[in-house]
């Protein structure tokens, strides 16, 4: 099970603490090939890690772009595997033309 959890805090007591902790896993698959954390896009403009497996590459379960935008995918499984179904592969990113609540077009 994915699983995301947050923080936020939009007054912290001290100068010291965080207004966001995010925290996020990936542990459907552990044998799913993935690329560590890394800046990519057009521009190098969001950081997050890939999904590499082949035929679904490309996707991301967490990220954030330079423009602060923030974005994260949870999975479930279903009782069968649909091999027809898209991954998260296919969510391919635009950062200049998002709309609040877009499917797959997190930044």
């Amino acid at each position: 099970m994915c699983i995301i959890f947050f923080k936020f805090d939009p007054r912290p007591v001290s100068k010291n603490a965080y207004r966001l902790i995010l925290a996020a896993n990936r542990d459907e698959f552990y044998h799913r090939p993935s690329k560590l954390a890394d800046f990519w896009g057009n521009n190098n403009e969001i950081l997050s890690g890939l999904d590499m497996e082949e035929g679904r590459e490309g996707g991301t379960w967490l990220g954030i772009s330079t423009r602060g935008k923030l974005a994260a995918l949870t999975n479930y499984l279903q009782p069968r595997l649909d091999r027809d179904a898209r991954g998260r592969g296919s969510c391919r990113t635009r950062p200049s033309r998002t709309r609040a609540g877009s499917t797959c077009s997190p930044f």
